[in-house]
Parts: structure tokens; sequence; C-alpha cells
């Protein structure tokens, strides 16, 4: 299905909120059960020679991250770090209102702070991943409220001439089809399928890097 060869090689950080995390915390190999579990396999399968590493923690919004960058990422000093983050950033100011709330603005510029830092302190390639969806229904507030978002990291990808990966375009799409099962459990936390979703996603965008 894939390109094998084009698919990125060395180490590749994947980092993130709980849909990258995926229990990976409970997992002896620190993999999880998502996204980068399915993706991690098939480079198995394939006998691509590349290291997976996860770096996922749940709840995680952009701060999160920023907070946890340097130990996570920079002393990595990874081949490739790809990026998924946005939905916490959302998601918090439907359930938790009383919460200070990451608005685009500060998302944007704490996101541009991180592809600086790694770009300045590690020759990594980069990858940015758009959110998936909050509901699954086209017209929820969730998924207008990524919209903003979603133009921040396409404009950073752009910027820092990094790949980017159509996670939200692809689930939408999915959305559209009338006999599909499930993507989510929850509304965000994905399914089996959900995941297999977004590995597809990410190794067919991915590749050619």
């Amino acid at each position: 299905m894939f390109l094998h060869r084009g698919l990125p090689k060395g180490k590749i950080l994947f980092i993130g909120d709980s849909i990258t995390d995926a229990g990976r915390r409970k997992d002896k190999e620190e993999i999880g059960k998502g996204y980068v579990k399915l993706i991690r396999d098939y480079y198995v399968q394939h006998e691509l020679q590349a290291f997976i590493c996860n770096k996922g923690v749940s709840g995680n919004r952009v701060t999160d991250l920023a907070d946890r960058w340097e130990k996570d990422v920079i002393r990595e000093n990874p081949d490739v770090v790809s990026i998924s983050i946005g939905i916490n950033d959302v998601w918090r100011q439907l359930d938790s209102p009383g919460i200070k709330q990451v608005l685009p603005d500060e998302f944007k510029e704490v996101y541009t702070h991180l592809l600086l830092e790694t770009t300045e302190k590690t020759s990594a390639r980069l990858i940015l991943m758009e959110p998936t969806i909050i509901e699954e229904d086209l017209q929820s507030e969730g998924n207008r409220k990524l919209a903003p978002y979603i133009t921040v990291i396409r404009d950073l990808a752009e910027k820092f001439q990094a790949k980017l990966i159509p996670s939200h375009v692809a689930f939408l799409e999915d959305l559209k089809q009338s006999d599909r099962t499930a993507l989510t459990t929850d509304g965000v936390h994905l399914t089996s399928r959900g995941s297999r979703l977004l590995a597809d996603t990410w190794m067919k965008s991915a590749a050619g890097m």
C-alpha cells in the first residue's frame, strides 16, 4: 500500500496528547495501543530501519509540550519529530471553561517557539499532524473551534518546511460515509478503526519526505 523506501528512517519521536499516548506508559514497550503502535508494527513487518519513540502524554495541550520539550525532545536528539497537538487546547474550552484557555494566538506563539527550538538545537526533520476531530459530527462545536488551530498548524508546516499530515481532513472525509463504523469511543479518543485511519494517513503523507 505504501512506498516502503519513502518512509522516514532513523529515530522517529512521536509527541502529543492522549491520542499519541494511547496507554504507552502502561506498556512494557512504551509504545501504547494506538496509531504509533500501528506505524511501528508496519516498520517491523517491512524490516524498515527505524527506532520509534512515543512521548505522548494524555491531557496535554501545547503549553504542556513546552514544559517538557527540552527533556522529551531536545535531549532525545531524534532524526524526525512528529507532533500531534491541539485537541485538548480546544476540548478544554468545552468541558473545562473555568481553566485558563489556550486560544489560537497563544497556541501559535508557543508552537512556533517549539519548532524554532527544535531547528536550532537538533537536525530533526519535522512532521506536523492536524488534530483529528471533536465529536463525530461535521458541524460539531468542537470541530468548528478546531478550525483556527488547524490553520495555525498548516501555516507553521509551510513556514518551517515540515511535512503536514492532513489528519483532520481524513477524519472529516470519513464522517461523510454513510456505512462507516465509529472512529472514536467518546468523540475524541480513537477506536481501533480510528487509530488505523490515523496511522494510514500518517504513512501515506510521510512517505517521500
